[in-house]
């Protein structure tokens, strides 16, 4: 029996309590005949707790870089969920996990901006290696098309990341595209999402 951390006490993202449910909406369609999905930078936690519970066809596998893993776990250690596993370090620039059953699915939120453009390269080439054939790929995040921002706040928010870390920064869509067709991912839908971000589907 763990010992909880009350919830109150972990750490939280009000942007995931607000988009979770936008999510949700399309991983229902897009992983409808998905077993098993890989959560690429699971930070709080909420989004895999929240989608494991909605989407009980399907085995969710969270993960993180390593020094994030003891909140992450706090958070899933109030979820008896049996399609909910432990969560694991990942480094995208590093071995992969190895997983008893195929992963035929990805999903990421809010990460590719926050990642150096050698990790969003490390990440789509551990999706095209990780991933089943049959699988694919779900993104959430901002991204600008064309070179151009779809809005001020997320320019604003571009200028704010490069200030944190000069490597960041809201990614352009061409660029993604590139990296997953050298992967033999096709984009199959990029979709508005509120608050200026899109979601993003790939499949091989």
């Amino acid at each position: 029996m763990h010992s909880l951390i009350p919830l109150s006490q972990l750490p939280f993202s009000q942007a995931c309590e607000n988009n979770k449910s936008a999510i949700l909406t399309h991983l229902t369609q897009w992983f409808n005949h998905t077993s098993h999905v890989l959560e690429i930078g699971s930070g709080t936690g909420q989004h895999c707790t929240y989608f494991a519970q909605k989407l009980g066809h399907l085995h969710w596998h969270p993960s993180d870089q390593a020094g994030n893993l003891i909140n992450l776990q706090a958070r899933l250690n109030h979820f008896e969920l049996p399609n909910l596993s432990p969560a694991i370090a990942l480094d995208v620039q590093q071995d992969w996990p190895i997983f008893s059953h195929p992963i035929d699915a990805i999903f990421t939120a809010n990460t590719l901006h926050i990642m150096s453009k050698p990790l969003v390269e490390a990440f789509f080439a551990g999706c095209g290696k990780h991933v089943a054939k049959t699988g694919g790929v779900a993104i959430y995040g901002p991204f600008k098309y064309s070179g151009k921002f779809t809005s001020d706040s997320n320019q604003q928010f571009d200028h704010w990341l490069k200030e944190q870390n000069p490597l960041s920064g809201v990614r352009d869509i061409e660029w993604i595209h590139t990296l997953a067709q050298q992967q033999g991912l096709t984009l199959q839908q990029d979709i508005t999402m509120p608050a200026n971000n899109r979601m993003l589907y790939f499949s091989f």
